[in-house]
């Protein structure tokens, strides 16, 4: 009766272990990563190639707290890709600027800062003249694209369905898919003119999708796509907005619901794509909801100022002027402890804060189905 009792047992065990393993043990050996600023590991640097009005990322303060030198990544140190890839025990990822001096057999990053999940021709035919760079969503597709074919893996569309070559699945296989926080830009190179939110929302969220369908008729098995965060809660925004447009947070109330709303509708393709690709596994990382959580319970994680930049001009209310932006000669040092301050230099977050959210993603439950 024992043995048979401690047979029993072990099985159970293995069986739990197993189920385990198809959900929360995915061993993943590299990562693409596609965004904006926040998960560029390097593609844009200061100068004309950088965003208006944060063109000084390859200057100090920017990168100060980890990696103790600019690395053009828009914050102090480390972002929520680099902290997922720490957890996936794989090297950081390399740019995609930088890929011919790089080691990219674990993946490769083709986030900008800047970028759109609409294409850069909208805006150039709604006379949208602030800086919009050609790196949209479906511009780092095609360099995706582009760097599977210099590494021998090629593509054919037969009867509208996509085949892929043998050498493909060394690059494609126990790939993770990162689709980080992308059209927020959309919506605020759009300020002022004439174009409707709806239309910003429609053709952003829909860019988005049609990448994610490429990506999985192309195979991708595991992708993650991060939502859109409170985009009411930075500086930026704060300072533009009247002072009666305020939510439950203290932040922008029109600017969060927009958000909000482009999150919603996102989600709601996904669910489409979940349905039409049940072999792949596509999660939502909810940025809004982890964001919200720590901007209700500062205290909870650590942090004293929820609004106010670590790195600016020494200005109050925020810390934030648009045309002395951080990094830039007329800019005061950074604040001394910058994992107390969830927002960097107006725009961007801190490492502190990058490390919380990746996270609550990771295990905190912000991440629908959980990925890790």
């Amino acid at each position: 009766m024992a043995s048979s009792t401690a047979v029993t047992l072990i099985f159970f065990f293995i069986f739990i272990s197993l189920s385990a393993g198809t959900v929360t043990g995915l061993r993943f050996s590299k990562i693409y990563a596609f965004g904006n600023s926040y998960t560029d590991t390097g593609n844009t640097k200061s100068g004309p190639d950088g965003p208006v009005g944060f063109n000084h990322v390859s200057s100090l303060p920017y990168g100060m707290t980890f990696f103790h030198k600019p690395t053009n990544r828009y914050s102090d140190g480390r972002l929520v890709i680099d902290f997922i890839t720490e957890h996936l025990s794989l090297p950081y990822l390399p740019p995609y600027v930088n890929r011919d001096k790089a080691d990219t057999s674990h993946g490769i990053n083709f986030a900008v800062a800047g970028s759109t999940a609409t294409d850069q021709s909208f805006f150039v035919k709604q006379n949208v003249t602030f800086y919009v760079p050609n790196a949209s969503i479906n511009v780092q597709l095609g360099w995706f694209k582009l760097f599977l074919e210099s590494h021998g893996c090629h593509r054919q569309v037969i009867n509208n369905k996509v085949i892929m070559s043998k050498e493909c699945s060394g690059l494609m296989d126990n790939a993770l898919f990162w689709v980080g926080e992308i059209g927020a830009n959309d919506y605020a190179y759009t300020i002022g003119s004439s174009v409707a939110k709806e239309t910003i929302q429609n053709l952003a969220v829909s860019r988005v999708t049609g990448v994610l369908t490429e990506l999985l008729e192309m195979g991708a098995k595991h992708v993650v796509v991060e939502g859109l965060p409170p985009t009411g809660c930075l500086p930026l925004a704060l300072t533009l907005a009247p002072t009666d447009d305020r939510d439950d947070m203290a932040c922008v109330a029109s600017a969060n619901k927009q958000s909000y709303i482009h999150n919603t509708q996102l989600q709601a393709n996904l669910q489409y794509l979940k349905k039409q690709y049940p072999q792949s596994m596509i999660s939502y990382a909810d940025y809004f909801a982890a964001y919200r959580t720590v901007v209700m319970n500062t205290n909870k994680y650590g942090f004293k100022e929820p609004f106010k930049c670590c790195c600016g001009p020494s200005g109050e209310p925020y810390n934030f002027e648009f045309f002395v932006p951080c990094g830039s000669p007329s800019a005061s040092k950074a604040c001394k402890h910058p994992s107390q301050h969830i927002n960097w230099d107006g725009v961007h977050l801190t490492e502190g804060m990058y490390k919380v959210v990746s996270e609550m993603f990771i295990h905190g439950g912000y991440m629908h189905p959980p990925f890790f």
